[in-house]
């Protein structure tokens, strides 16, 4: 007689697979590795740990702007956080090459998850190896005021192949992407999950290929749980909604690595090249290269600034800054070279390609933007973190207790001040209800307080136990101001509340409207 185990009290998750090639979709052929289609049917389902055998109902799925498919989707078995993760794949067209990638097929990247971002609750891309620390970095510039998971992962052995790290790898992604709201580009490799734009690959063969050499992991999954560092979790600050940004300018920008014994005509030649407008210039230690105030190098880099040439500082060392510790890195900030801080080669590139593909590019705009952290990408400036000693915080549910008691009360000076310090980590914590403080607040009596959440980077997306976003919540207590306000912050209904909210729009039509239904 087989255990019985209690189904799940909270909503299920959607997430999307987005199959755009790699190792971990191949299969052997007598010509080598090719690509698997149909890899949900040969990789996914025949294994226990990807599909429950509950046959879940098609999932409908945007393939372009103007058409959606009905896809196959599983279910996974419960998880240790009580919850079942019901996906599907879709897979491209045509597979993307990882070592020939572009700005190209970064675009179908962000316009696939732009078309599915109200129909799913998070994303899984799956990639190929040799650009995936790009393709992280692009992608994260270009989803803008993201307020979902979205997480690149990849292998370095085919999940076809009896010994793999590819089972490991999209099932590390696709519990993280359906239990834990990390609205950040993510890459996942040998269980730890990296902030994208940090990452880079360390390792041609070994399965732990990538490391966050200046950043902490955001996650690690472990025997016995995934322990997520909530304070380093990176959320949008910003009313506004989801958006993209596409196009890259990668055409106009290059990377050259500082060497012993470069000659100044041969970055010359690399600053003339016809229409380019950035450079990333990898130099040694702390930001050094060769010559002095009067070398020639230095004057072929001036005088490519004053053509407007924006040239961004990094190190080839694994860790540490751009910093102007020594006279050469001094001089090259004086000749208007821009220090990068602690940005990989991968995020400088991209974030430059990113930033003159914006209507509003003149030089000394994207080289003021390059210094400055758009999504966590770099540490602006070393500075002391206060922390409080553990004994003295209160507990969470004290704490979070307190918060709901203030937001009902509409004391916006109680909640900034529980909400001080370290203690912002409250809130997407939710209560016995699943109700976070941005669900209480959608409801609550002060919108300044609704306000001060969104600003802070409490999610819109999560749901309570009932399966409400706090969006839904405003609609239904029939707050139009609270709605319109969450609305512009890129909340949405989610796909399992749409029918119930259209009931409701037959009896309050403007608010239920305002709310998207």
């Amino acid at each position: 007689m087989g255990v019985f185990k209690e189904e799940p009290c909270v909503p299920e998750s959607r997430v999307l697979i987005i199959m755009t090639g790699g190792t971990i979709c191949m299969k052997r052929s007598s010509n080598g590795y090719v690509p698997a289609r149909g890899f949900l049917e040969a990789g996914l389902a025949p294994r226990p740990s990807f599909n429950d055998g509950s046959s879940p109902e098609p999932i409908e799925v945007m393939v372009s702007d103007d058409k959606a498919e009905s896809l196959r989707s599983l279910r996974t078995p419960i998880s240790t956080y009580e919850r079942r993760i019901r996906y599907a794949v879709l897979e491209f067209e045509e597979l993307l090459d990882s070592s020939s990638i572009d700005a190209k097929g970064w675009t179908e990247i962000a316009r696939t998850i732009y078309r599915n971002y109200q129909l799913f609750d998070s994303f899984v891309v799956l990639h190929g190896t040799d650009s995936l620390a790009y393709t992280c970095s692009a992608l994260s510039f270009m989803l803008q005021n993201l307020g979902k998971p979205v997480i690149l992962t990849g292998s370095q052995a085919p999940m076809l192949e009896l010994q793999n790290d590819a089972t490991d790898n999209l099932l590390g992604s696709l519990v993280i992407a359906g239990h834990f709201m990390i609205p950040e580009v993510c890459l996942f490799f040998n269980y730890k999950l990296f902030r994208g734009n940090r990452a880079t690959k360390v390792a041609a063969s070994e399965f732990a290929a990538f490391a966050s050499p200046n950043y902490p992991p955001l996650a690690t999954i472990t025997s016995l749980k995934t322990h997520v560092t909530w304070d380093l979790v990176y959320r949008p600050t910003h009313i506004r909604p989801f958006s993209i940004q596409t196009n890259l300018d990668t055409a106009r920008v290059a990377c050259l690595r500082i060497f012993p014994g470069i000659k100044p005509e041969m970055l010359d030649a690399v600053l003339k090249l016809e229409g380019l407008r950035g450079l990333v210039l990898e130099t040694f230690g702390a930001g050094n290269a060769p010559g002095g105030p009067d070398s020639a190098m230095t004057k072929v880099i001036s005088a490519a600034v004053s053509r407007g040439v924006v040239i961004v500082n990094v190190t080839q060392c694994m860790t540490g800054s751009v910093s102007p510790l020594y006279e050469p890195a001094m001089l090259l900030g004086r000749a208007g070279v821009v220090p990068g801080h602690d940005l990989t080669s991968e995020a400088a590139l991209t974030k430059l390609s990113y930033l003159l593909a914006l209507s509003d590019s003149a030089s000394e705009r994207v080289a003021q933007q390059m210094s400055v952290s758009l999504r966590g990408e770099l540490t602006e400036q070393a500075r002391t973190i206060f922390q409080h000693p553990n004994s003295q915080l209160s507990p969470r549910l004290v704490t979070l207790t307190a918060l709901g008691y203030a937001i009902t009360k509409g004391d916006v000076e109680e909640v900034r001040d529980l909400l001080r310090g370290e203690s912002k980590w409250l809130l997407n914590e939710a209560d016995y209800s699943g109700n976070t403080p941005l669900h209480l607040a959608a409801t609550g009596p002060n919108l300044a307080i609704l306000r001060h959440f969104l600003l802070e980077g409490a999610s819109v997306h999560l749901r309570n136990r009932t399966g409400r976003t706090p969006l839904f919540l405003a609609a239904h207590a029939g707050l139009g101001e609270h709605v319109q306000l969450l609305r512009d912050s890129g909340a949405h209904l989610h796909a399992q509340e749409i029918d119930t909210a259209r009931l409701h729009a037959r009896r309050a039509p403007d608010v239920w409207r305002a709310a998207g239904a």
